[in-house]
């Protein structure tokens, strides 16, 4: 599997964003999607150079970095995508610098919530727009320096990718086109 980060304007990025609204509407209705920020990094699971996931983050402070648009297509689900994802995007962000990661996820996500709790994510309190939300779970975690997947090979941050070397950790960040180790 490979991670690569993607503009919001690629089209296997497009396609996946438009498949995970889909989902989150049938879930929560249309009110369940939140706004990403025009800074926020994204990456892309291919599969034999099929994309399968996405996943972002944005700055979200001094330090913090928001995980947003976690997504997974129904055919690679159980196969350890969205965790490479996972520990592909906290290396992003320990790469840019943020030591904490927080997320928002709603109740009616229990796949989600499983990954983020078994990933080292805590409950903490709202924040934001989802304060006073019932439906919705917040999570945050300390980016750790030598966490999985952790490296400091990370001499491009404008054109990266991720190798996935088993299903729990994402690898080293490498520039895109450079060979796995």
């Amino acid at each position: 599997m490979l991670l690569e980060e993607r503009p919001p304007t690629d089209a296997g990025l497009s396609a996946l964003l438009t498949a995970a609204f889909d989902e989150l509407v049938k879930r929560n209705g249309p009110e369940g999607r939140s706004a990403v920020h025009a800074e926020a990094r994204y990456l892309v699971a291919l599969v034999e150079a099929q994309p399968v996931g996405c996943g972002a983050i944005q700055p979200a402070g001094a330090a913090t970095a928001e995980l947003k648009r976690m997504y997974v297509i129904p055919s690679a689900r159980g196969q350890g995508v969205a965790r490479a994802l996972l520990a592909g995007l906290e290396d992003l962000a320990r790469g840019s610098g943020l030591r904490v990661m927080r997320l928002a996820t709603g109740v009616r996500q229990p796949e989600a919530i499983g990954l983020y709790e078994s990933s080292g994510y805590a409950p903490t309190e709202p924040y934001g727009k989802y304060v006073g939300q019932p439906l919705t779970r917040c999570y945050e975690k300390v980016l750790t320096t030598d966490g999985p997947g952790s490296c400091t090979e990370n001499d491009n941050p404008n054109s990266l990718s991720v190798h996935a070397t088993s299903p729990g950790n994402a690898g080293c960040i490498r520039p895109k086109g450079e060979d796995r180790p």
